[in-house]
This record gives C-alpha cells, sequence and structure tokens, in this order.
C-alpha cells in the first residue's frame, strides 16, 4: 500500500512538472484527433473518401507517442528527451494547429476547392498507394544530385584554392565568374540539352555549375583573407608553396569551404527540380510534372513533403560532416 502511494505521487509529482507549452502542446494534439474523428466529412462527389480509419488510427499513435514522450521526460528530467521536447513545443503546438485548420477547411467542410486542396488522409493515401513509383523517384534523384554536386564542390574548391593563392590565374577567372555566377544555371538548360548526349548528362552539368560557383566564391574568399604571418612563420621553418596551400590555406579556409558547401546544396537541389522537369525518365521533379499532368495534386503534395525533408536531412548531414572535420576550430565561424 505503501508503495503504491509513493509510486502515485511519483506520478503525480512528474505531471506536475510538464512545461505549460508541453501540455499545450498535447492539448492541441488530443484536440486534432477529436476534430479528426468525432466531427463528420463532408461528402464530396460520389465515391466515398479512402483511408480515413487509417488516417485517424495514424494521428491518434502520434498523440499517444507524444503523450508517452512527455510524461517520460517528466518523470526522468535527466534524459536527453526533456531538452528536445521542450524546445519543439512551440513547433508541436503550431503544428498541430495547421493541420486541425487544414483538415477543417478540406475534408470537414469543404471550404477549398477539390481536387486542388485535398485533407492530410489523400497524403496518406498517396504515400501507402504510390510508394513505389515514389521511392524510385527518390533514388533517381539522389543519385543525380550527389554526382552534380560532387562534381561541382570539387572542381568550384580547385577553382576557389587557385585563384585565391595565384594573382595571375584569379585575372583570367575573375572575369569568368562574373560573367556567368549572376546567371541562373536552370537559364542554360535549352544549351545544355543541346551540347550533351543526354538530359541526365545535362542535369549533372546544371547542378553541377549551381554547385560550382557559391564553393568557387567561398573557397577564394577564405584563401585570400588568410592571416600572411601564417605564412610567414611556415617559411621560417623551411615550408614550400605546396605545404603553404596544403597545410596553411586550405585549413584556414575550410569554414569558408563549408558555407559555399551549404549554399551550393541548396542552389543545387533547386535546379535539380527544374532539370527533372525536362527529359528524365524518374525523379522527384518529374514527379511533381507527373502528377500534376494527371490532376493528382495529393501526390504532388506528397512529393513536395518528400523534398522538403530530403533537402532538409542533407543540411543536417552536412552540418554533422562540418562539426566533425572543424572541431578544431568551433568557433571560427558560427552559422
Amino acid at each position: 500500500m505503501v508503495s503504491e502511494t509513493l509510486a502515485l505521487g511519483r506520478s503525480s509529482n512528474a505531471v506536475r512538472r510538464i512545461d505549460p507549452l508541453l501540455w499545450a502542446a498535447l492539448l492541441c494534439w488530443w484536440g486534432l484527433v477529436a476534430l479528426m474523428t468525432g466531427l463528420p466529412d463532408k461528402q464530396i462527389g460520389f465515391a466515398a473518401p479512402r483511408f480515413v480509419n487509417e488516417t485517424h488510427a495514424f494521428f491518434i499513435a502520434l498523440a499517444s507517442l507524444l503523450t508517452v514522450l512527455v510524461l517520460a521526460a517528466s518523470a526522468a528530467p535527466h534524459l536527453k528527451l526533456w531538452q528536445p521536447l521542450k524546445t519543439s513545443a512551440r513547433w508541436l503546438v503550431v503544428l498541430a494547429l495547421l493541420l486541425g485548420i487544414w483538415e477543417y477547411v478540406t475534408a470537414k467542410q469543404a471550404l477549398l476547392p477539390a481536387p486542388f486542396f485535398a485533407p492530410p488522409r489523400a497524403l496518406l493515401e498517396a504515400y501507402a498507394t504510390d510508394w513505389p513509383r515514389l521511392l524510385d523517384s527518390v533514388l533517381n534523384s539522389l543519385r543525380l544530385l550527389a554526382i552534380g554536386f560532387a562534381f561541382g564542390s570539387v572542381v568550384g574548391f580547385i577553382t576557389g584554392v587557385a585563384i585565391g593563392w595565384s594573382r595571375g590565374l584569379g585575372y583570367w577567372v575573375h572575369p569568368v565568374l562574373r560573367f556567368l555566377g549572376p546567371v541562373p544555371s536552370t537559364a542554360l538548360l535549352p544549351l545544355s540539352l543541346y551540347f550533351f548526349p543526354s538530359s541526365f548528362s545535362a542535369a549533372v552539368f546544371l547542378i553541377a555549375l549551381a554547385t560550382w560557383f557559391p564553393v568557387t566564391v567561398l573557397t577564394w574568399s577564405g584563401v585570400a583573407s588568410v592571416d600572411n604571418r601564417y605564412y610567414d612563420v611556415a617559411r621560417t621553418l623551411g615550408a614550400n608553396a605546396l605545404f603553404l596551400v596544403l597545410r596553411v590555406a586550405v585549413p584556414a579556409a575550410l569554414p569558408h569551404l563549408f558555407v559555399g558547401l551549404f549554399m551550393g546544396l541548396g542552389a543545387s537541389f533547386s535546379v535539380l527540380v527544374a532539370a527533372e522537369m525536362m527529359g528524365v525518365k524518374s525523379g522527384l521533379g518529374w514527379y511533381l510534372q507527373w502528377a500534376q499532368g494527371w490532376a493528382a495534386y495529393a501526390n504532388m503534395y506528397a512529393a513536395l513533403i518528400v523534398m522538403a525533408l530530403l533537402c532538409s536531412s542533407l543540411i543536417t548531414l552536412l552540418f554533422i560532416v562540418r562539426d566533425r572535420t572543424l572541431a578544431w576550430q568551433r568557433n571560427a565561424v558560427k552559422w
């Protein structure tokens, strides 16, 4: 009896320790569940909507998982769950409210015209029924992006180091940068389709070009801004020109290089979508065009969400690589 009383006391203390914002998040998510399951849908057309029960079960599972995580983190504040939940509490509230508004104006009241604005269950239907085509598009986009981004990064890094180190080479390359840099890579799409043997190679070139410019400029800036005293100290110790470039200039320019890679990744992802809409047979850009052509707007929105998650994941991966590579320059550049 005493142990049960102590357990109830600990659980009540855990509940009292929950942050008010997390309480609001729980209320919003369970309110979203109540809206979905309690308010009837408005009938649109003659066919009954699909995946309604699956959508309800999915959001009930999300709300239940959030409740378990919040209670576990409150009962054991020393766990690593507490700080991420507390930091993301505002976003959890806003996300639940946005989903509730989306569900209300589409499925419950049909205030927005169909099929241009689909309810949340239409996204679940798109993922459940068309995941093989969507997965194939993601894999092909990742392959194209990896090849183009790798080429653009390597060439941009070599070009930036070269013009940052050699004034003579910079004399010839700077006008090219000023001429090609402001031109969007997608504007060169017709020329690339003419000069390259396939649409895939043309898309690789455009992605590489979009990555090349920011990586070149930021690497050049990093090499050019290295303190000359570093070179003087290395020369007094007998360093040659190759040592100065590889062991002094390049490490000092790495923070600028990662800023260029970050900018190049965003630019290459935009070019990727535009390039895939012209001639390729698979990819996220092709999938968007295909869904729009068939008026499958739910599939189009599903692909857009996948694209956003994919781009965000790649940027997060780049940040992880940067933090590990620049552990010795942790406070050099903050971004």
